[in-house]
């Protein structure tokens, strides 16, 4: 955009006024030496406002061309940059940067009130709902920071000094005016709050959307579809949110979906996440966490690379003292049709959860299991998930199915099945189950470790393994 605003001549106020414009004072309008009048009609200006050149046509959908300008609107102390589109605003735009080729038609509002950081700094809730995990999300977190913050509490100096670089850089992005980037369109939406868009970025046909920020950019731009509320978030490039979300205190990542009436608060959903129908609270989704069902609760636990089965569950809730609970289900883990674990509780790597389980347990070195509801007991399958096609298919196919385009990718991701990390809970569960077996003999039916019980040869079968 020209740095060389001038005031508006008499003759382009007059036309101006012509074309049903009004302004509180002519005096605080600058425009580009290349400003086009004929492209203003019935707009109302107020505060500080500069304009830029508009000398183009722009093609909308089913091959209708128009030219950029503003039409029907109500403009307050914004810059508006070159060959932007903006028709029918119902109420106002207040304190903007529109830049270039924007396209702006058919919304109620488009304002920020007082100073706002854009949803950096919201501190989201997560895992343990009466607090004490709080992350404080900003534009550029990762599913590792996040990770430190919520689970190293203990280690008070890397906290406190993490916290303060993203009150830092909260700081450093608050303010009183908002900006639309370049090619951004924002079409049929009804209140935008607070809010920074990236480049590129599509809001289509949103109900409200309030204190955040969309960093969509060119290689992988954010849709934002028809019903979605949100408040308080921050959405990373590649997602789409449609179809009747609500969010709110969220962090979603890169090349993340949510969609069909999808709901959530204080949670925070990293790389390819994907949510659809179901429910989530309170809940730390580490990449590739999927669920696909209307019935889905995921709460109070931490997820990665799971596949949630429709029904899936848990409770966080001691009802004498609140929701104090929370859980573990590490990488790779499934949970089938009307599976229910009570928290708290640990499931291994990989392992896939059938039935209801109200037992407390802990299975974290015990991965590649089956954890099966038989008789209200919770038994244990050791190793049995390891000669299994679909833990295979599951290793091969994510890194098949990374939507990230962006060349900034923010989380980084060990798509191995086997690692360091899962061979080590091998080396572990070994061993565990060699002490069991010696321990208790080979006359013993079942074993039990940890509230679950391991038949008798499923315990060596699971050492051969």
């Amino acid at each position: 955009m020209s740095s060389n605003y001038r005031k508006l001549t008499v003759e382009e106020i007059k036309a101006l006024e012509n074309n049903g414009c009004s302004c509180q004072n002519w005096d605080n309008i600058k425009v580009d030496p290349a400003f086009d009048c004929s492209r203003i009609k019935t707009t109302n200006f107020s505060g500080d406002v500069t304009l830029g050149r508009f000398d183009k046509n722009i093609q909308f959908d089913g091959g209708i061309v128009r030219p950029t300008g503003i039409k029907n609107a109500a403009i307050h102390n914004c810059q508006i940059h070159n060959n932007v589109y903006i028709n029918n605003v119902r109420n106002y735009i207040a304190n903007y940067i529109i830049e270039d080729d924007v396209i702006i038609e058919n919304i109620d509002l488009l304002t920020v009130e007082g100073q706002s950081s854009f949803g950096n700094g919201t501190e989201v809730v997560v895992l343990n709902e009466t607090g004490g995990r709080e992350i404080p999300i900003y534009d550029r977190l990762t599913a590792q920071i996040a990770y430190i913050i919520a689970f190293y509490r203990h280690r008070t100096t890397l906290i406190k000094n993490l916290q303060k670089m993203i009150t830092d850089y909260t700081a450093s992005v608050t303010s009183d005016m908002g900006t639309v980037a370049k090619n951004a369109k924002l079409i049929n939406c009804r209140i935008i709050k607070n809010l920074r868009i990236g480049q590129d970025c599509t809001i289509e046909g949103a109900s409200r959307l309030e204190n955040g920020s969309l960093n969509s950019c060119p290689a992988d731009p954010i849709y934002i579809g028809h019903d979605v509320i949100a408040k308080d978030f921050i959405v990373a490039s590649g997602s789409k949110i449609s179809d009747g979300v609500l969010i709110a205190e969220c962090f979603v990542g890169q090349g993340c979906e949510l969609s069909k009436q999808y709901s959530a608060e204080n949670s925070v959903f990293f790389a390819n996440y994907a949510g659809f129908h179901g429910e989530a609270c309170a809940i730390f989704a580490g990449p590739y966490t999927v669920t696909h069902h209307k019935s889905t609760l995921l709460i109070a636990g931490l997820f990665s690379f799971l596949n949630a089965g429709s029904g899936s569950n848990q409770s966080n809730h001691m009802y004498k003292l609140g929701p104090i609970h929370q859980g573990v289900i590490e990488r790779g883990s499934k949970t089938t049709s009307d599976s229910y674990i009570l928290w708290p509780a640990k499931v291994g790597a990989f392992t896939v959860v059938m039935g209801r389980h109200y037992r407390n347990s802990d299975t974290s070195d015990l991965p590649f299991s089956y954890m099966i509801e038989s008789e209200d007991e919770s038994i244990l399958v050791p190793g049995v998930n390891l000669r299994s096609v679909g833990t295979i298919r599951d290793a091969r196919k994510w890194p098949k199915r990374d939507k990230r385009k962006d060349a900034d990718k923010l989380d980084c991701i060990n798509f191995n099945l086997l690692s360091p990390y899962t061979i080590q809970k091998m080396l572990n569960g070994k061993a565990l189950l060699q002490k069991l077996a010696k321990t208790s003999g080979h006359t013993s039916d079942y074993f039990t470790y940890h509230s679950v019980k391991i038949k008798n040869s499923s315990l060596y079968k699971g050492i051969d393994l």
